[in-house]
């Protein structure tokens, strides 16, 4: 977790601006094919716990029930990429590039590592989990 105190961020268009009071979970990179198909790539997300997220501005953001287990936030102006919320935890995910910089955060594994498409490969040391980091899907 990183100590900074608070966090902001939001969408390219700015119809959705987000703060975060609190620790933020280091970055985890998600192969999923889910965030492949939503992001264009693997996606790159923070998280924070449910109540830590308050909205400045919140006229895009749009929910989107990806499966049974979450639900996506992206705005509904830009299509920015924003959130994926689970349904069986009280917290959130944030789009690390959604986040103003500097963020103080670093990334710490890549998950979903089954999933990689052929045409590129994980070229760090981080941490590799086939699947969920908590045995669930998405």
């Amino acid at each position: 977790m990183n100590e900074t105190a608070q966090h902001t961020g939001g969408c390219l268009c700015g119809a959705v601006r987000y703060r975060v009071e609190g620790t933020m979970r280091e970055v985890v990179a998600c192969h999923c094919g889910q965030c492949q198909r939503s992001h264009g790539n693997f996606a790159a997300f923070s998280a924070c716990d449910n109540d830590q997220l308050a909205f400045d501005e919140d006229r895009g953001l749009a929910w989107y029930a990806s499966s049974d287990n979450a639900r996506r936030g992206f705005c509904r102006e830009c299509g920015s990429s924003l959130f994926w919320q689970p349904t069986f935890a009280d917290y959130i995910s944030v789009a690390a590039g959604s986040i103003d910089q500097p963020s103080g955060l670093t990334m710490v594994r890549h998950i979903y590592t089954v999933d990689v498409p052929d045409w590129y490969e994980i070229g760090d040391e981080l941490e590799q989990i086939e699947t969920s980091m908590y045995g669930r899907d998405t």
